[in-house]
């Protein structure tokens, strides 16, 4: 039996013996077709946390870029994958999409609109399954580039996405810790543009794992970066690094206004063409500025667990939070990072 076989024969049993008993007993069973799709996005995220831990975790502990300060930082983070590989999440965003979409399709239905398919721009697009992928890819990274950028211009916006930024102990599970109210109003508005492009379920899913699984590599505690070259074609742990850089990666050219560099998810090339990106050669120090020690002791605090985080975000978002006394730290742990070589924003 290969692993296709596998994967289905444990799908069907689980969705069998669990997940339809549940579903009719609750009664949510006209979903029933959905949690079936469910079951694997389940199955698919336990795959990614195994696949994950066995590769990043041993180049982690050979070729780090920093010692852990916070030994609860992976477990936390840890959290955050799991809720999101797991398919929680995706749960939730599709009983809030689901009607509604349906609401509209039916709208467009009766004005005589039909739906639109990237697919149908040229003809033949079909007998190449690949290219299609390729372009679905291409075309919901360059829409994840102005979402990523949008959440550095305004405050409201940032308050919730500093939390990703504020890990001083990047890592393999560091992608997915994001406030859920940031990771919502993501997931529906690349869901509505995957829907818009003519994405099947099926497809959207193999996407979005492929996308997943090289955010885990770009937030890993890795020494690992892809050359001149491959720096410029695919998003790399020392690229997207610079990303999270005290005083580069989320200020506009360190000068403590909202901005920063480097916001491609996958494909560099959206940097390069709106000059966000900043190619350094160093392995910056990560986290933000209003994290270190003012002269005055004080510091902005982003919490230490999953509860905490997201109630100081929603603070943050409305402006309530107010910076705290920290302790001293040692000087090279609150050094903000430098340019120190070609930048092109």
């Amino acid at each position: 039996m290969n692993f296709s076989d596998l994967f289905a024969t444990a799908q069907a049993w689980i969705f069998e013996t669990i997940v339809q008993p549940l579903m009719f007993y609750v009664g949510l069973g006209e979903f029933i077709e959905d949690a079936f799709e469910g079951v694997e996005w389940f199955l698919i995220g336990v795959c990614q946390l195994v696949l994950l831990y066995i590769v990043l975790r041993p180049l982690e502990a050979k070729l780090p870029v920093h010692k852990f300060t916070d030994p609860k930082a992976r477990w936390n983070d840890f959290i955050y994958t799991a809720l999101h590989r797991l398919g929680a999440f995706s749960v939730l965003i599709f009983f809030v999409l689901d009607p509604v979409l349906d609401a509209l399709t039916g709208l467009l239905h009766l004005e005589g609109v039909n739906p639109f398919n990237l697919e149908n721009l040229w003809p033949g697009m079909l007998d190449h399954p690949v290219l299609v992928f390729l372009l679905y890819l291409v075309v919901l990274d360059f829409f994840d580039y102005w979402y990523h950028r949008a959440s550095h211009q305004f405050n409201w916006w940032w308050g919730l996405h500093s939390l990703h930024h504020s890990q001083r102990n990047m890592n393999l599970w560091s992608d997915d810790r994001n406030h859920l109210l940031d990771d919502f109003i993501r997931g529906v508005y690349m869901g509505l543009i995957a829907i818009v492009i003519g994405v099947e379920p099926g497809q959207y899913i193999l996407l979005v794992t492929l996308s997943q699984m090289v955010q885990s590599l770009q937030h890993a505690n890795v020494r690992i970066h892809f050359g001149a070259i491959g720096e410029r074609l695919l998003v790399s742990p020392r690229f997207h690094r610079t990303h999270h850089a005290i005083g580069i990666g989320h200020e506009t050219r360190g000068k403590g206004t909202l901005g920063g560099h480097n916001f491609a998810v996958l494909f560099p090339v959206w940097d390069i063409i709106f000059g966000t990106a900043l190619f350094d050669k160093e392995f910056a120090m990560t986290g933000i500025r209003d994290q270190l020690p003012s002269p005055d002791g004080s510091g902005r605090e982003y919490g230490q667990g999953f509860w905490s985080q997201q109630w100081l975000g929603l603070k943050r978002m409305v402006g309530r939070d107010r910076p705290v006394s920290k302790p001293a730290q040692a000087q090279q742990d609150i050094r903000p990072a430098q340019h120190t070589s070609e930048g092109l924003g």
